[in-house]
């Protein structure tokens, strides 16, 4: 409750909302967009994508923002929490170095990681992209992990309430996001297109970059083959 009374109400400019279309490039429904869909009216400009970059005032947290990211038809379907820490000082490798990152991957296939930077052994200064890996499918193979509706009806049953939002907090995720969607409903804004399959629009790369995460697309993590 006390980083939510802390973090700003959400403007339009710090958002970018998306609608995807087809990719002629591509095969079956990836070659329709969303307004090809015939259920869907004619000049619809109701988002499919949404980026949006949370600030909070507070001293442990002021000057990091929050990114949100979230949208249909994407390259991928996850749900993780990606921490990326920053450029150190005195870079010794020539610009090789990229930055570090923890992730907590949520589904599918739960794991923590951290992508890394390591030196190849050997007698040069050269760089790689490597990581430290938790993927609970490979390292618990014996355990039946429950999804995330299992454990929400479990504690029904047993009368907990750890995994449910309280309705304080709920009332100050309202605060911050309802101005912002009074505004898309009266405003009416047109989202940027984006293709089927793709990342999402370029715009919210770039919103990414002005709040100083850097994307380079160089690292494939390779736990979900590992816990096949």
């Amino acid at each position: 409750m006390k980083v939510l009374k802390c973090t700003r109400v959400l403007k339009l400019e710090d958002v970018v909302l998306g609608q995807y279309v087809g990719d002629p490039a591509q095969e079956g429904d990836a070659k329709l967009g969303y307004l090809d869909d015939p259920t869907v009216p004619k000049g619809s400009v109701t988002p499919t994508f949404a980026a949006a970059a949370l600030h909070i005032d507070n001293e442990r947290w002021e000057g990091v923002p929050f990114i949100l990211r979230c949208g249909k038809a994407l390259n991928e379907r996850k749900a993780e929490m990606r921490i990326q820490y920053r450029d150190v000082p005195g870079d010794i490798f020539g610009g090789q170095a990229r930055r570090n990152e923890l992730v907590l991957r949520v589904q599918p296939g739960e794991a923590v990681y951290v992508k890394m930077m390591t030196k190849k052994p050997g007698m040069t200064f050269d760089m790689e992209e490597t990581e430290l890996d938790l993927t609970y499918g490979a390292r618990y193979k014996n355990l039946k992990l429950p999804d995330a509706y299992e454990r929400l009806i479990l504690d029904v049953f047993c009368g907990s309430q750890m995994h449910f939002v309280r309705s304080d907090e709920l009332a100050e995720a309202w605060r911050i996001f309802t101005p912002l969607l009074h505004t898309i409903e009266k405003d009416r804004p047109k989202p940027v297109q984006y293709k089927y399959g793709s990342r999402g629009p370029k715009e919210a790369d770039e919103l990414s970059q002005r709040m100083g995460f850097t994307y380079t697309g160089t690292y494939q993590w390779g736990g979900s083959k590992a816990a096949l």
